[in-house]
């Protein structure tokens, strides 16, 4: 990926499902390029591939609240779902609980004594890699370990 951008990834899939027929694909990875487009207009800026990861982070995250909430249509669930392991495909591999567990230590050990500081410590470097209440809850848990609170 070092030679393409990810956004220009993208924009090949879009091609490429387009030329293979494949209307749901071609109408997703376009979403993702419009969403990827509006953050552009709205930062003043191209976005570089952490940037556009950032973007399907927070398109996974609204695709998986959406299959929460359609919990009675399970078909639109499962579609939201899909949607979501499509995008994901394009953003770095998840953060492991152990690697967010040892950095959220690191941070309480280098004076963040609330939840506040770790996760202000801790977030930047999961951007794209981990949700932010998965790091909220190791964070309560390594805070409630080393017996202080919020």
């Amino acid at each position: 990926m070092a030679d393409v951008s990810l956004k220009e990834k993208l924009r090949s899939d879009m091609n490429d499902a387009r030329r293979q027929g494949d209307k749901d694909r071609a109408r997703l990875l376009s979403t993702l390029l419009a969403d990827v487009k509006n953050k552009e207009i709205e930062v003043r800026h191209e976005l570089d591939d952490q940037e556009v990861v950032e973007v399907l982070a927070r398109c996974v995250k609204l695709r998986n609240e959406a299959a929460e909430q359609m919990a009675s249509r399970p078909e639109l669930a499962e579609k939201e779902q899909a949607e979501a392991a499509i995008i994901k495909g394009y953003m770095p591999p998840e953060a492991s609980e152990d690697e967010i567990r040892e950095k959220v230590r690191e941070a309480i050990e280098a004076g963040a004594t609330n939840i506040g500081a770790v996760m202000g410590k801790v977030m930047p470097q999961f951007k794209g890699r981990a949700e932010g209440r998965e790091v909220n809850r190791i964070a309560r848990e390594e805070l409630e370990k080393g017996g202080s609170g919020d």
